[in-house]
């Protein structure tokens, strides 16, 4: 129909005019270069994860550290509210206090050790007596033994003590106990980590 056809034609010159708007603000058609690929790619590049991921993993790094850091602290000093959470179990506290409270014969195997090999290596070079190379390793094997066997004892005692107290699964494969104890007794009192929470011995747990 004719007037269809006028009003179709009049509507033209508007959608031209738009479409050359467009053509304007997109910087294409003719007149523009063509963009390249990377820059096309760039521009309907959505990122499905944060501009800040570096940022946001450095920053949790950073507070997994500090929460390490306040523990050691804790554990050094002990505070035992801030201690992680395998040291604040009862049995180990227990453990850990029947052990501070005894002497034990393996905290002074390192430095007793370092004395026998120095003492043998300074005769082995004075005196040249094949004596001097024995004796030495045999004190050193002696000791061992002796650490060994109070070790044995002490954890005989103290196995009883927590099956009593906390029953079975205090003393249970998977929560490590012996190792706990023996691993703690054979260190120095004063290098141990909780720190022990009476200055002296002879402070044993109920």
């Amino acid at each position: 129909m004719t007037w269809n056809k006028k009003k179709d034609e009049a509507h033209k010159p508007a959608d031209d005019a738009a479409q050359s708007a467009d053509t304007r603000n997109t910087g294409t058609g003719k007149g523009h270069p063509t963009p390249k690929r990377k820059d096309a790619q760039a521009q309907n590049l959505h990122p499905l994860v944060p501009a800040d991921r570096k940022a946001s993993a450095k920053a949790a790094k950073a507070r997994i550290r500090a929460k390490e850091d306040a523990q050691y602290e804790a554990m050094r000093t002990g505070d035992i509210n801030n201690m992680p959470k395998s040291e604040r179990l009862p049995w180990r506290v227990y453990i850990r206090d029947y052990v501070d409270a005894r002497f034990n014969i393996g905290e002074f195997f390192v430095p007793v050790a370092v004395i026998i090999l120095i003492g043998s290596m300074v005769l082995s070079v004075t005196v040249r007596n094949v004596w001097t190379t024995i004796v030495p390793m045999v004190l050193l094997y002696a000791y061992l033994a002796a650490v060994i066997i109070d070790v044995a004892v002490m954890w005989h005692k103290l196995k009883r003590k927590l099956i009593d107290k906390y029953g079975e699964a205090s003393v249970a494969k998977g929560t490590r106990s012996a190792s706990y104890a023996w691993s703690r007794a054979i260190q120095l009192r004063r290098w141990r980590l909780p720190k022990p929470r009476y200055d002296k011995r002879g402070h044993w747990p109920e």
